[in-house]
């Protein structure tokens, strides 16, 4: 296909969101504050757009606005359109949105409300919360171009089975969201839809591969979304945008209807999983809507465990991992564990540090595993387009070998892979350690077309643990975190490390950013993680403690 051919396909894709697009809800152009402001958080309230009750639906959790709908205090209506509104602006300052769902979001609510009005009754737990939706989620009748050009014309024949297990439960959807050419990068940019920025630092990424839900939590164009993850592509956006998300076991989550450029793969397994905008308690809202359905009657790869009611307790061991022994973290983060570390003893938790497990090893092997057939698939997609490849899609495709692996080479790395996880298993298992503490990423979010490292999540991919990332409630400090004599003297141990510890010229350049952890526990741990996070989250933020 030839140059002009594959931007003519692409604009059909901005056609697509163009169209969609609320135009009643646009903020003119002259109000919109300058491309050089950084941090734009504050414009919800400062645009005049949202009356002070919208603004108020807005900055509700999911679970919250379910309770005031149950009393009748708001109509699904009344919510949906609040937060369209929000997020028609978000989509104006971050670009985060593929295609508005308003007719249909605002039609379902009605239903909604209707159902209500004759019966008293909610149709479901998440009845008429609005929730975003990331782009390569199948929607029947819609495009799913997967941040590809060639699957600009490519219409869904049904819902994901996720999707349609949501709208059983009373979800509305209005609005889809935006992802990177070839779904592997941990930041947010494709030749379709372009940029997504973040909404604390528009110089900064949302992170990727679902950077359109961490803009759309970072900004609180909803109160869930929906992410997939293969490497860190819920966590590093929920951190970096100041927002919860839930990387849960392979095979809990139904995964059929997600469209991907290579189906079938399964040397590393992807899952899907909310991101939340206020609240943990909103990540297993979500889950328990989903698997109290019993997907696994339906799609048989899932593992049919019931989703089970966990009471945090303090009877736990809790490592720090301060460092993966590959990467060293930059100030903020180091400051962050450190408080976590300092509230965590005082609260009478027992706390340990983790000494990381070969995780220059595990690199190697998930990073073979994520293209088995050296990203044959991927390249064969951007050629069928034309479409050149992005920095960062060429950046992850050279993790693959020069060509595919053989069978046996294959196997061979699977066997490794198999053999990894047993080991990291039988290591915190013989250390005591229920859960581990470690950062979700080097820094708090990296610059545009700068994110390259993404072992701090992967790992946990590789090894299948559950994880969390929640926000700590600080932010970068431009006094706080200047380089301590140690950071002055710090040599780094490889290549890599030098290229990462290099990108952190001073607080300036990250200015404005939240501080995201993460936290992980043993396979199908799921309900244990979620409430351990909660636990952790409530002690370090003051002595609240999340009900899961």
């Amino acid at each position: 296909m030839s140059l002009q051919n594959w931007e003519h396909q692409a604009q059909k894709g901005r056609d697509i969101l163009n169209n969609s697009i609320p135009k009643q809800w646009l903020l003119p152009a002259d109000k919109l504050p300058p491309p050089t402001q950084k941090n734009v958080i504050a414009l919800p309230r400062q645009s005049g757009l949202l009356s002070e009750r919208e603004l108020t639906i807005t900055e509700m959790s999911a679970t919250g606005l379910v309770a005031q709908m149950g009393k009748g205090s708001l109509k699904a209506e009344e919510v949906v359109v609040a937060f369209l509104k929000r997020s028609v602006l978000g989509h104006q300052l971050l670009n985060f949105a593929t295609e508005f769902l308003a007719d249909e979001a605002i039609a379902r609510a009605k239903e909604l409300d209707d159902y209500y009005q004759r019966t008293g009754k909610l149709v479901g737990p998440l009845h008429g919360v609005p929730i975003s939706v990331k782009e390569h989620i199948g929607f029947k009748n819609k495009t799913c171009n997967t941040g590809y050009v060639a699957w600009v014309d490519n219409v869904t024949p049904e819902d994901a089975h996720l999707l349609q297990l949501l709208a059983k439960a009373g979800a509305v959807f209005h609005v889809r969201t935006n992802q990177p050419q070839s779904l592997m990068h941990l930041c947010c940019s494709n030749n379709i839809t372009g940029t997504t920025l973040n909404p604390h630092n528009r110089t900064l990424t949302p992170g990727g591969s679902s950077g359109g839900e961490g803009a759309s939590m970072g900004f609180k164009c909803a109160p869930l979304g929906i992410g997939t993850d293969i490497g860190g592509s819920i966590r590093c956006p929920a951190a970096f945008c100041g927002a919860y998300g839930f990387r849960p076991t392979t095979m809990r989550m139904p995964m059929a209807g997600i469209q991907v450029a290579s189906l079938g793969q399964e040397t590393i397994h992807g899952v899907v999983g909310p991101l939340a905008s206020s609240s943990l308690e909103d990540c297993e809202l979500f889950s328990k809507a989903v698997l109290n359905q019993e997907p696994w009657n339906n799609e048989r790869s899932l593992v049919p465990i019931p989703w089970k009611t966990v009471t945090p307790t303090r009877d736990v061991t809790i490592a720090i991992m301060w460092d993966d022994g590959c990467v060293r973290p930059h100030p903020p983060i180091t400051r962050a564990l450190r408080l976590v570390h300092d509230r965590l003893i005082a609260a009478g938790i027992n706390v340990v540090d983790w000494e990381p497990y070969k995780h220059d090893e595990g690199w190697n092997i998930i990073s073979t595993l994520y293209y088995p057939d050296a990203g044959t698939l991927q390249r064969e997609m951007l050629l069928s387009s034309g479409e050149p490849a992005r920095p960062l899609t060429e950046w992850a495709l050279a993790y693959s070998r020069p060509e595919p692996l053989t069978h046996p080479e294959a196997w061979a790395y699977q066997h490794r892979r198999d053999v990894f996880i047993d080991e990291y298993h039988a290591i915190m298992k013989r250390r005591g350690v229920d859960f581990i503490i470690s950062p979700p990423y080097p820094g708090v979010a990296a610059v545009l077309g700068e994110s390259h490292y993404w072992n701090y999540t992967a790992i946990w991919n590789l090894v299948d643990f559950p994880s969390v990332v929640f926000p700590s409630g600080l932010m970068v400090d431009l006094e706080l975190d200047v380089f301590e004599d140690g950071d002055k003297m710090y040599v780094p141990r490889n290549e890599v490390d030098g290229r990462e510890w290099g990108k952190y010229t001073g607080p300036e350049r990250f200015e404005g950013a939240p501080i995201g952890l993460q936290i992980s526990g043993a396979r199908f741990r799921d309900e244990e993680v979620l409430a351990a996070a909660g636990l952790v989250e409530g002690i370090v933020r003051g002595g609240r403690v999340a009900k899961l």
